[in-house]
C-alpha cells in the first residue's frame, strides 16, 4: 500500500510540505544552540518568516509580574506591552488554541492599537500558543500577512510545529537565566553573610569577675539580629542586643546600619538614654514605615557590679539571682527605635550583679519557635532550662539553650532569627 499524499490533506504539493518540515527541523536544530534571548527572539522571527511567507512575526512573552504580554523582536526598535487576556494575542494565550483570522479589521477581536502604534497595516494573522515542554504556555507567535492570500490549513500546521520548538527554546533559556541568576543570588547572599558576621564581636571583652558570651543564627543566609559587646576606655563595658523586624536581605541591612551608628554613638557616648535617643533620631530618617528595631544597650561597671541599661521595646528581660534562686522579669522602657523619630529615651534602671547573678537576654526567635504540635517553650521553659545549666560558662549555656530547643522543636522550620547574649559574675 502506498503511502498518503500530503497534498491532498493541506492542498501543497508533496515537495511543497517536505520543503516546508525541512525549514522547520533546521530552525529546531539552529534554535537548540542559540543561548542569547535577543539573538533567540530574531531567529524565531527570521525563522517564521521564512516558513510561514509572511511579511511579519511577532513574538509575545508572558510577564508573569505584570500579568502583561509584550513583544521585542531584535530587527525592530519597539516594545508592545498588554494585558495578557486582550484582543486576538491574549485570547489565545489563555485557551491555549490557535486562532486564524483572515480579514483583522473584520474580526472585533482585532486591537488595532498596535497597528496604531507601531504604523503596520495588519491584513491577516495567524496566531499560536508557545507552549514549554511541561505544557506551561509562555506566549504566543503571531504571523501576520501572508504574501499569497490567507494562511491556510498547512500554515497552521507549519506555525504549530514551529511554536512547539520555539517554546522549548523559550523554556531552557528561561531556566538557564533562573539558575544563573540563582547562582549569583547565592554568592551575593554568601558574601552578605560573610559582612554581617563579621561586623559581630569574635571573643568577648576580658572583664574581671564576670564572663560574658553571645551568639547569632540567622533564619536565612542573613538576618536582622546581631549583638555587641566590647571595653570602653574608662574599664566600663558596653553590651548590645537587637533585633530589625523581619528577616532575610533588607532586615540585615538596617541591622548593618544600625549597628554602624550604634557604634559610632557609644564610642563618645556612654550615657545610655542620650545615645539611643541620638541613634533614634538617626536611624528613623531612612527607616522604611514597615521596619523598626527592637535593641537594648548596656553599660557595666565591673568594680561596681553594676550595669545601667535601658531598652526600646527589647524584652523580656531575664535576670537571674543565684541566692534567692529567682528570674526577675523586666520589660523595655520605651517604643522600638524607628517608630518615633524624636521620642526620647530618658528612662534606665540599674542592675547589681552578686556572684553567680546573670543577665540573660534572647530574641523572640527563641520564645516564638514552635514545635510540630503548636506550642512553645516560652519564658517558663528557658527559666527552667537556665535554672538547669546556671554553673556552666555563658557560652556553654547558651549552647546548651539551642540544644534543648532543637530537641523541642524537631521537625519543624526556623522562622526568625535567633540572637542571645549573657552577662554573669563569678
Amino acid at each position: 500500500m502506498s503511502s498518503p499524499d500530503p497534498s491532498n490533506s493541506y492542498g501543497r504539493p508533496h515537495e511543497v510540505v517536505v520543503a516546508g518540515l525541512q525549514k522547520v527541523l533546521d530552525i529546531s536544530r539552529q534554535l537548540a544552540v542559540t543561548a542569547n534571548l535577543d539573538v533567540l527572539l530574531g531567529d524565531i522571527e527570521r525563522a517564521a518568516l521564512e516558513v510561514l511567507d509572511c511579511e511579519r512575526a511577532t513574538v509575545c512573552i508572558y510577564d508573569k509580574e505584570r500579568d502583561e504580554l509584550f513583544s521585542c523582536v531584535a530587527t525592530r526598535s519597539e516594545e508592545i506591552r498588554f494585558p495578557a487576556g486582550q484582543g486576538i494575542a491574549g485570547e489565545v494565550f489563555r485557551t491555549g488554541k490557535i486562532s486564524n483570522v483572515p480579514d483583522a479589521y473584520a474580526e472585533p477581536r482585532f486591537n488595532r492599537g498596535v497597528d496604531a502604534k507601531t504604523g503596520f497595516r495588519t491584513r491577516n494573522l495567524l496566531t499560536c500558543p508557545l507552549f514549554g515542554h511541561n505544557q506551561e504556555i509562555l506566549g504566543v507567535l503571531q504571523a501576520l500577512n501572508r504574501k499569497n492570500g490567507a494562511f491556510d490549513s498547512w500554515d497552521e500546521t507549519l506555525i504549530r510545529t514551529l511554536s512547539a520548538q520555539c517554546g522549548v527554546a523559550f523554556q531552557r533559556h528561561f531556566l538557564i537565566q533562573e539558575h544563573l541568576e540563582k547562582q549569583r543570588l547565592e554568592r551575593d547572599l554568601s558574601i552578605a553573610q560573610s559582612i554581617q558576621m563579621a561586623l559581630l564581636p569574635t571573643k568577648a571583652p576580658k572583664v574581671a569577675g564576670f564572663e560574658i558570651a553571645g551568639w547569632n543564627q540567622p533564619a536565612e543566609e542573613t538576618g536582622g539580629d546581631f549583638f555587641d559587646y566590647r571595653m570602653l576606655d574608662d574599664g566600663r563595658v558596653l553590651v548590645i542586643i537587637a533585633d530589625v523586624t523581619g528577616h532575610g536581605m533588607g532586615p540585615a541591612l538596617v541591622a548593618a546600619e544600625c549597628h554602624a551608628l550604634m557604634r559610632a554613638t557609644f564610642s563618645f557616648q556612654s550615657n545610655v538614654e542620650i545615645g539611643l535617643t541620638h541613634v533614634n533620631t538617626l536611624l528613623s530618617e531612612h527607616l522604611p514605615e514597615d521596619r523598626f528595631v527592637t535593641a537594648l544597650v548596656g553599660i557595666l561597671k565591673p568594680e561596681t557590679g553594676e550595669m545601667i541599661y535601658t531598652s526600646a521595646g527589647q524584652g523580656p528581660i531575664l535576670f537571674y539571682k543565684r541566692s534567692a534562686d529567682r528570674f526577675d522579669i523586666f520589660a523595655g522602657h520605651g517604643p522600638p527605635l524607628g517608630v518615633m523619630s524624636f521620642l526620647p529615651y530618658d528612662e534606665s534602671s540599674k542592675l547589681q550583679f552578686e556572684p553567680g547573678d546573670m543577665l540573660v537576654l534572647m530574641t523572640d526567635g527563641f520564645f516564638e519557635w514552635e514545635s510540630a504540635d503548636r506550642k512553645v517553650l516560652g519564658i517558663e521553659g528557658f527559666s527552667s532550662l537556665l535554672r538547669k545549666y546556671r554553673d556552666l560558662p555563658p557560652a556553654q549555656i547558651i549552647e546548651r539553650m539551642y540544644e534543648e530547643l532543637m530537641q523541642f522543636v524537631t521537625g519543624t522550620k526556623q522562622l526568625d532569627d535567633l540572637t542571645a547574649v549573657i552577662v554573669k559574675r563569678v
